[in-house]
């Protein structure tokens, strides 16, 4: 049976409880063809008129159901939205959660902060679009990626009709070097606490994500993925703290934690300050979210 308690009391009753894992891998989505609706012109001929003029019936029948001239390519006679990607990329800097916005280069919204983002291309996936846009414009590469959701509102978008398929992404601070890049300004982290006006409708992207982030606690392992290569037990509570913006009873958290088969004692030992070594830990795969019953 599975437990829908909240991440808190999960760890608060580590005692009495063992957690069992499944690992599943998070599955890319194919990106659909962008045809522009005025590369072709749809044929209007009715059935009479095709049989007229020769046509087969075949042909007649094709026409009649406004098919485009087979010397053509195809195309629907429905006008076509774009796809762009938008990436909400979290980490944890200065013990607060922060993410990454870009400076608009280009109108609509020049200078104002958004979301790293844009087009797909016409024979590109939809994660392979939003991995690229995150490296050309702020220059961070090889991260979890997590589909979010699609946000498709008429009128979102000044330019044109546009629908965008947003992802979530994290990683820890030392794995990122942050620099501006195609058609960004400037790129920086905002606390999730303190974000300045958005463009478009990002402010609903970052709200979307930051809610499946917090969901997601009590269900799997996505907060390890805000963890450096090694870490130590303690800055693994600090990360679940700072998500959940309480603190969590030291003991209770350390079994559950080690409960879950994630993670491996590395035999190395950390020190800071003037408290004892801690154990130093790392995960048995980067690659894989751990979904807990």
């Amino acid at each position: 049976m599975t437990d829908k308690r909240p991440i808190q009391a999960r760890i608060a009753s580590a005692d009495d409880a063992e957690a069992s894992i499944d690992v599943s891998t998070s599955t890319s989505a194919s990106a659909t063809a962008d045809v522009s609706a005025s590369a072709c012109v749809v044929a209007e001929a009715s059935s009479a008129d095709a049989r007229s003029t020769g046509a087969s019936s075949a042909d007649a029948s094709a026409a009649a159901n406004g098919a485009p001239d087979l010397g053509q390519p195809y195309c629907y006679r429905y006008p076509h939205p774009a796809v762009t990607t938008d990436v909400v990329l979290f980490t944890i800097r200065d013990d607060c959660l922060q993410l990454l916005l870009i400076e608009r280069g280009n109108e609509p919204f020049k200078g104002s902060w958004a979301l790293p983002g844009g087009f797909v291309d016409i024979d590109e996936a939809l994660k392979t679009c939003a991995a690229r846009e995150l490296a050309e414009e702020t220059g961070v590469e090889n991260l979890y990626l997590e589909q979010l959701g699609t946000f498709g509102e008429p009128g979102r978008d000044p330019r044109e009709r546009v629908i965008s398929v947003a992802y979530l992404a994290l990683a820890p601070e030392s794995r990122l070097s942050v620099r501006a890049g195609d058609d960004a300004a400037a790129a920086a982290w905002f606390p999730v606490k303190d974000l300045p006006p958005l463009a478009f409708d990002h402010d609903q992207i970052i709200a979307s994500a930051h809610r499946r982030l917090i969901a997601k606690l009590d269900y799997s392992t996505i907060a390890f993925q805000l963890l450096p290569d090694t870490f130590t037990l303690s800055e693994l509570q600090r990360v679940y703290e700072t998500l959940v913006d309480a603190e969590i009873d030291k003991r209770n958290f350390r079994k559950w934690a080690q409960a879950l088969e994630v993670i491996e004692d590395t035999g190395a030992l950390r020190r800071r300050g003037s408290h004892r070594p801690a154990r130093v830990y790392r995960l048995l795969d980067r690659e894989r979210i751990a979904f807990l019953k």
